[in-house]
């Protein structure tokens, strides 16, 4: 398994300010499965990214990552599990505006410790290649449309060979057309990798390139919101 959350709960702000953001949130994720999560504005969307990224701990609750349960870690042991299990993919790319595609990617193994090796380079050349992004190696984020930096954030979430992707409203800053690629190519490399993803879309046209669909609200998850209707 390689999302696994238990019983998760996060409550925000002080006092009667106090707010409940995640109400004993339990899901699973497979290795090789695509989950997208949908539910109203303020229902807990970016709240459970965050604790399951290791980004905030929750308020009470186990989540797991590749068989580890992270809610446990010392702050230097998570640092190192986000780096090396977790990949993030942004609504904007968050690219690094002076390195050329290519140099993004290798970024990953300096970022762990470490020079870029020959491996390294491969690696990453293959999946900008899987991406379509191949024939840009050296153009940097300015010199890019939307839609291939969103193909070279993805690369980059994958060089490490993550067990989870982590993907926050991927679309939202491209046109309909173009979201779908992004989207599909997702999911074909979710698929493809082995990698589990949970992504976080207020698109409803998104939702037929994922494994599952659940519904967040009120800090709740309801699973699986797509079969639901079909039934």
């Amino acid at each position: 398994m390689s999302l696994r959350t238990e019983e998760v709960s996060l409550s925000l702000g002080d006092g009667a300010q106090q707010v409940r953001a995640l109400d004993r949130v339990s899901l699973a994720l497979e290795a090789g499965e695509l989950m997208a999560v949908v539910g109203p504005s303020g229902a807990g969307k970016s709240s459970l990214l965050a604790v399951c990224g290791g980004l905030r701990r929750p308020s009470s609750g186990k989540v797991f990552i590749d068989g580890v349960e992270v809610t446990a870690l010392a702050p230097e042991r998570l640092t190192e599990v986000r780096r090396s299990s977790i990949g993030f993919v942004f609504q904007q790319s968050n690219l690094v505006p002076s390195l050329n595609s290519l140099d993004q990617l290798l970024l990953m193994a300096h970022l762990g410790g470490r020079r870029p090796a020959r491996a390294d380079r491969e690696r990453a050349l293959a999946l900008l290649r899987e991406v379509g992004m191949d024939k840009h190696l050296e153009r940097r984020p300015g010199q890019l449309s939307g839609g291939e930096r969103q193909r070279v954030g993805i690369a980059r979430a994958l060089m490490t060979g993550p067990a989870l992707l982590l993907v926050d409203e991927p679309t939202s800053m491209l046109d309909h057309q173009r979201g779908r690629q992004i989207v599909e190519l997702l999911a074909r490399q979710c698929h493809e990798h082995r990698v589990a993803a949970l992504m976080v879309t207020h698109d409803a046209g998104m939702l037929e390139f994922a494994d599952r669909v659940v519904q967040i609200s009120d800090g709740r998850i309801t699973e699986d919101v797509r079969e639901d209707a079909e039934n």
